[in-house]
């Protein structure tokens, strides 16, 4: 009987090991330094900002400096006639800008995604401009738009316009002659994005359709442009955010002239803090422009319903 009983009794369950916490901690520990870094570089900038935009600061009249609240901000808004006017055309630029790079940077990765003989050259050469910095682009198109060695001279000896005629001078080709120099650059940005997308597209989508009897143009509009929607949202988002903080182009092409006609609000915001050294008021001009940009990538995003549709 007491064999049986102690055979009938019921193993002792195993003692379950102790997992160390180490191991899964050990992931975050090896990205904390960079991690640190970059909270560093990125929340010290922004503090400093929203700090000195409460300030009156400006290094060379230092009787001056103190807390102003937010008086840089009330100027802003109710006494500076420039920022508005800069602020105007940073949208006409922006729109203008992402409008046109969309348009012809969607045609153009449409164009490199078929098969033809070169087409590695061809996309190499579409893609090439997205390389070269603004300061070398806007230094490449100061000498094509010259008056004495430039397009100007050259349409003047087929008798289209007239000699010595300088198209960023004049207030009624600045803007166009800097929205190519601009395009020029930016196209290739939208090409190669949604290029990328292009290639994923399932191949037996447009053959059904074509088996169903639908159009080239029917194919595009739903089946192209439905699985491109987050490509197109993202990549305009982007954009406008770096069109919109444009400065190197517009300042080594322009220097925001002529009459500041072509003065973004970064550019203005330069100006300020750079030049006249009024580090408050620039530092309220770029809290302002933050909360613009914050507020319309938040609208664009919740009217777009970017990665809620199906493609």
């Amino acid at each position: 009987m007491a064999q049986a009983a102690a055979v009938a009794k019921p193993p002792a369950p195993p003692r379950r090991r102790r997992v160390s916490a180490t191991p899964r901690r050990l992931p975050y520990l090896l990205i904390a330094p960079a991690a640190l870094l970059m909270l560093g570089f990125i929340a010290y900038p922004v503090i400093s900002v929203f700090y000195y935009s409460l300030q009156n600061y400006n290094p060379t009249k230092p009787w001056r400096n103190g807390y102003a609240g937010f008086d840089n901000f009330v100027h802003a808004f109710t006494d500076d006639p420039q920022f508005w006017d800069t602020l105007t055309f940073s949208a006409k630029w922006v729109v203008v800008e992402v409008g046109l790079q969309l348009l012809f940077g969607l045609a153009l990765a449409l164009i490199v995604n078929q098969t033809f003989v070169g087409r590695a050259a061809g996309r190499a050469l579409v893609f090439s401009p997205w390389a070269v910095s603004g300061v070398l682009t806007s230094a490449i198109w100061v000498l094509l738009y010259n008056s004495q060695t430039g397009i100007t001279r050259y349409l003047a000896d087929a008798g289209i316009g007239s000699y010595g005629t300088s198209w960023l001078s004049d207030t009624s080709t600045v803007f166009p002659a800097a929205v190519v120099a601009d395009l020029w650059r930016g196209v290739p940005f939208f090409a190669i994005l949604i290029l990328a997308d292009l290639q994923s597209v399932s191949k037996d989508l447009y053959e059904a359709a074509e088996v169903d009897g639908a159009s080239r143009v029917r194919q595009f509009l739903h089946i192209t442009l439905p699985h491109l929607k987050d490509a197109i949202i993202l990549s305009t988002l982007l954009r406008a955010v770096w069109e919109f903080n444009n400065v190197d182009l517009l300042y080594t092409l322009t220097g925001g002239g002529p009459a500041g006609e072509t003065t973004t609000l970064p550019l203005y915001i330069a100006n300020t803090s750079v030049d006249a050294h009024n580090f408050g008021y620039a530092s309220a001009l770029t809290t302002v422009a933050f909360v613009i940009l914050l507020f319309c990538s938040i609208v664009y995003l919740r009217l777009s319903k970017f990665g809620g549709g199906d493609k």
